[in-house]
């Protein structure tokens, strides 16, 4: 009986659970679950951070290309402007030469031009002397021809240049070659008929230089083509 309860005593002391002893081992659990999370926070944030730096390192560096495309685009608009400046500049010069080479040719085949006729003209000139000392030699005599011979002389010389004389006496008024000064009456001629011519006009190839200052007919019949006109 005595055995038995001192094995009941041992059992009772085996269970006895020694003070503080639960307390602590949860308090180093809450210790390790409490570093675990601070450390899964810590990560957190280290790769939050991590993150945070890479995307601003590749905002930085988008922007840093950015800038150098710019800074290339701008390098290139630059040479092309300076470029465009150094053609237009080179054109212009080319232009200003073009016009003073133009002008001086211009200049030179006039002279060249004034210079022939002169030429042609010398010996009129020289005519007209030779007539006037021989009408101071001998009196008038012989005078009117030799001014008609110089006349055709004179004639000759600007037909050679294209000149030609407008002498529309008999021929229908135009008024784009003719300038009439008065009207004449007589029926026995179509109406608008140069009847007189007061002063020859001149023409240089198709351009009138001058026209002819005439007078002209009425009360005559219509011409055919006027009355054509007319019913057209």
């Amino acid at each position: 009986m005595a055995a038995d309860e001192k094995n009941a005593d041992e059992r009772e002391a085996r269970e006895i659970p020694i003070e503080g002893t639960e307390a602590e081992s949860g308090s180093v659990e809450g210790a390790s679950a409490a570093e675990a999370v601070t450390d899964a926070a810590d990560q957190a944030s280290a790769d939050q951070a991590e993150g945070a730096a890479e995307e601003e390192a590749d905002d930085i560096a988008a922007e840093a290309e950015a800038v150098v495309a710019e800074a290339e685009r701008v390098a290139n608009a630059e040479a092309e402007a300076a470029a465009m400046k150094d053609r237009y500049l080179r054109l212009q010069a080319e232009w200003d030469n073009y016009r003073k080479r133009t002008a001086e040719e211009a200049a030179d085949m006039k002279v060249r031009a004034a210079e022939k006729i002169m030429e042609d003209v010398l010996p009129v000139l020289d005519d007209f002397e030779r007539a006037i000392a021989h009408a101071e030699q001998n009196g008038e005599e012989g005078l009117l021809d030799g001014v008609k011979a110089i006349s055709t002389k004179v004639c000759q010389v600007f037909a050679k240049h294209g000149l030609e004389p407008i002498d529309p006496a008999g021929q229908p008024f135009d008024a784009l070659e003719h300038q009439a000064v008065a009207t004449v009456p007589d029926e026995s001629v179509p109406d608008e008929t140069v009847a007189q011519v007061y002063q020859k006009g001149y023409r240089l190839g198709k351009k009138v230089l001058r026209p002819a200052m005439v007078t002209i007919s009425s009360g005559g019949p219509k011409r055919e083509n006027a009355e054509k006109a007319e019913e057209e």
